[in-house]
């Protein structure tokens, strides 16, 4: 059964969880008195579509249905989740739970909130057990982490509830165990934006030489292994205790300026905001915005090759997402996004991932057939030895593509696969290969006769590929 997420408040923020719920099945009920609102969230939308597929090696459930409502309560009505994501006004949050508490009492109640508490929040509520803050980043339909935390008046099961429905959106829930404002994120930005305000107010530095200090070191660390794993790597082989060790005494020299703010004037605005310009001003937000994203999935599908970070949690995600096959003629063997990884100086996917979709599409041929991961562990697979590949028409990355796939050739030693490439909005075919492959023993690397059943499996798809 189709869920339903309620988003009040539609702005960044709001539309980004709207599209992490859509693009994830979830329906989606807006409300949000901005008459510009639909536009926005349309903008946001336009983004996560092209953005958010291109992740995963595998189609994204069907996108669930959006609409706006009139009001809270139109809007929350039978609603399984609701996300408060309206301005940090702390009065203006807590008429918005009354407002959904009342429309709809058992529901949970999640607060996109950088700064207040749950314990803030929870103040006049009906039922305070069930408001929690759900801190998410921006864009929500790209980065996994939300904050999660409750209060000592929060229900444990509406917590596990939240962990679970951020788990299937392919989020990283960080339960935050004790209340503190701005949680745990926030104050490291925080900490790193001060310190950055001091280098632009005292002429040391320019927004973009800091921008540029961040993202050429230690910002490529922080993405892939954080703050403390890295810094054990800086004590070389006794760890951690050996980088405290040497580094700790220069945590009192007078390095630091993070208990002060410099006052900001309306020359130092000025001068942020003028270099602000010379960095980036010559693209829109829209571009600006664009380039992130690419740059982000990029980064994220890198990750996943190493099942690291967040490239571990997209793979957990997207195995939890794959549908396996079923006997079809053909055998819809590949569904899929083309990301942005996967394009040339041309502009479209180039010829060395056409290779790699129709391997894509083999793997989940053999994994039908019982030849998979754990046949292969028993020393037993697969190896191709002749493929042609004929390249009929350009695709371009954002674009959905499948992969059909009929076993042509299925007796002794032989596999033989005809994949097709065909464009999902049109039909029209973009590549087509004919891959051979023999039986191998791992042991011996030599060609040998599958197993009884998985030879059996062939046969019986190559008879019913023959036939359909």
């Amino acid at each position: 059964m189709t869920k339903t997420a309620a988003i009040i408040g539609g702005g960044v923020i709001g539309g980004g969880w709207a599209a992490r719920f859509l693009l994830n099945g979830w329906n989606v009920r807006v409300f949000d008195p901005d008459p510009q609102a639909g536009r926005k969230i349309g903008e946001v939308l336009d983004n996560a579509r092209r953005a958010l597929p291109m992740l995963y090696d595998c189609a994204l459930p069907d996108e669930g249905t959006l609409t706006f409502h009139a009001s809270i309560a139109e809007a929350v009505n039978d609603a399984d989740w609701v996300q408060e994501s309206v301005s940090e006004r702390l009065d203006l949050k807590h008429r918005v739970f009354a407002g959904v508490q009342a429309a709809n009492p058992a529901v949970p109640i999640g607060s996109s909130t950088s700064g207040f508490t749950p314990f803030e929040l929870q103040q006049g509520a009906t039922d305070p057990a069930r408001i929690m803050v759900t801190h998410p980043f921006n864009p929500v339909y790209l980065l996994p982490l939300v904050e999660l935390v409750p209060s000592p008046a929060t229900d444990p099961e509406a917590v596990d509830t939240c962990k679970a429905m951020l788990t299937s959106l392919g989020m990283y829930p960080l339960l935050v165990r004790k209340e503190i404002e701005a949680h745990i994120a926030d104050r490291l930005l925080e900490s790193v934006w001060r310190e950055a305000l001091w280098l632009v107010n005292d002429d040391i530095a320019t927004t973009g030489e800091i921008d540029n200090a961040i993202r050429y070191a230690f910002g490529l660390r922080w993405g892939q292994m954080g703050l403390f794993e890295t810094y054990r790597i800086a004590g070389g082989e006794d760890g951690m205790r050996h980088f405290i060790a040497q580094f700790g005494p220069t945590l009192h020299w007078p390095w630091s300026k993070l208990t002060d703010v410099p006052d900001l004037t309306d020359t130092l605005i000025d001068r942020i905001a003028a270099q602000s310009d010379a960095q980036s001003g010559h693209l829109s937000i829209r571009q600006l915005e664009r380039k992130r994203d690419g740059n982000l999935i990029a980064m994220m599908r890198a990750l996943r090759q190493q099942d690291n970070a967040t490239g571990r949690l997209i793979n957990a995600h997207q195995q939890a997402l794959r549908a396996p096959l079923s006997d079809s003629a053909p055998l819809i063997s590949q569904d899929r996004v083309i990301p942005v990884d996967w394009t040339d100086l041309n502009g479209h996917m180039n010829e060395g991932r056409y290779g790699q979709i129709f391997s894509d599409a083999a793997d989940a041929v053999l994994a039908h057939v019982g030849a998979g991961e754990d046949y292969i562990a028993s020393g037993l697979s697969y190896f191709t030895v002749e493929t042609t590949t004929k390249y009929l028409a350009e695709t371009h990355a954002g674009e959905r593509v499948r992969v059909q796939t009929r076993i042509t050739e299925g007796q002794g030693k032989k596999l033989r696969c005809a994949h097709e490439l065909i464009r999902a909005a049109d039909g029209e075919v973009l590549a087509s290969c004919d891959q051979l492959m023999i039986h191998v023993s791992l042991q011996t690397r030599r060609s040998c006769a599958p197993d009884p059943s998985v030879a059996d499996r062939v046969a019986s798809l190559a008879t019913l590929h023959a036939s359909g």
